[in-house]
């Protein structure tokens, strides 16, 4: 049976979405199993980490432990899953819309394309695995303090 190039696109892009929400659900699973850093349960503490790496500023132990953690976390090949789900569920709706408007002789509009904001959004997300992901080097260079912080972290941009 020949679909078409819309229609072969369509059960690629459904097969590519099946397998990477599996892989998400891996991932997922792995995050959920492991014991999280106690600096996780803390609002904001992530940004206010990464916030010192990138000022260059020294971090306590506990801060380069969750920092080793976040940019771990990044670096993962199966974190790149849940952009890669969200983009072919974009893709599979907007290549199934038009392998619909090819079957029915229409013509595409807004709505057929409406599937490109979670295949944008997708982008963002993998960008911002990337930038986190890159602090590795600059994580090697900080200077760790042995002594301990008793202060709590402040979210960057609170007083």
């Amino acid at each position: 049976m020949n679909l078409g190039p819309w229609g072969d696109l369509t059960i690629f892009a459904g097969m590519m979405a099946i397998v990477f929400a599996t892989c998400v659900f891996v991932y997922i699973t792995r995050l959920e199993r492991r014991t999280s850093h106690p600096m996780g349960e803390q609002v904001g503490a992530h940004k206010a980490v990464l916030a010192k790496i990138r000022k260059r500023e020294p971090l306590t132990r506990d801060e380069f432990d969750y920092a080793s953690e976040l940019v771990a976390d990044a670096r993962s090949p199966l974190a790149y899953a849940i952009p890669a789900a969200l983009f072919t569920t974009g893709f599979f709706y907007v290549v199934g819309c038009l392998f619909m408007l090819h079957l029915n002789g229409g013509h595409p509009s807004f709505r057929t394309f409406i599937g490109g904001i979670p295949m944008l959004t997708s982008m963002n997300i993998a960008a911002q695995l990337r930038r986190v992901a890159g602090i590795k080097r600059k994580l090697t260079d900080i200077p760790v303090l042995e002594s301990e912080s008793t202060e709590p972290l402040t979210a960057v941009g609170s007083k």
